[in-house]
């Protein structure tokens, strides 16, 4: 069926088995020189290839360089967090709640550890489902290279500005607060 047209031009004699053969011979010389005739375009347009693909390739390993010693670092991070982790004893009876990515975590800590995250002298690294409480530059570091894993960190920045549009706007600053007020 492929050949039904040179088939009929056969048996009607209008064409030879010789023209058959310098037909089809001709097309397998045409497909070849498509493929590469040696012209100078086509040989521009395959080194613009090659060099597209050389760029592509530098760029991806440039890429993956540096996610590499990104890993490194946060590696690093991790073991160190790890390593400097404050351990909170079985004494510990306060809730001590902080949100990380729109979700709120407990922490059970002692007066002092709550006393140290509340004046800014340590923070808390969220990582694998584990929260840990480490030292205020340690978990400045983890934000700044993984901040989805810095779940509390007191900025002492924002506090000075609270503190004073507080101060001036306050209309409950004449009446004490309870100590003993629990959230």
């Amino acid at each position: 069926m492929a050949n039904a047209l040179q088939d009929q031009l056969l048996k009607a004699g209008l064409a030879s088995k010789q023209k058959v053969r310098d037909v089809k011979t001709q097309k397998k010389r045409n497909k070849k020189s498509k493929i590469d005739d040696g012209s100078d375009a086509l040989k521009q347009q395959i080194a613009e290839q090659k060099n597209a693909q050389n760029l592509k390739d530098k760029a991806l390993n440039e890429q993956r360089f540096a996610e590499a010693s990104e890993k490194g670092q946060v590696r690093g991070l991790i073991t160190e967090f790890s390593k400097f982790a404050i351990t909170v004893g079985k004494d510990a009876e306060i809730k001590f709640n902080f949100t990380l990515e729109n979700k709120i975590y407990s922490v059970y800590i002692t007066d002092k550890i709550q006393a140290d995250l509340l004046n800014g002298t340590l923070g808390i690294v969220r990582h694998e489902e584990k929260s840990y409480i480490v030292p205020h530059k340690l978990a400045e570091r983890v934000k700044l290279l993984v901040p989805q894993w810095c779940g509390y960190l007191w900025d002492k920045a924002a506090k000075d500005s609270v503190e004073q549009v507080s101060d001036a706007d306050d209309p409950y600053a004449n009446y004490a607060i309870p100590d003993d007020l629990m959230w």
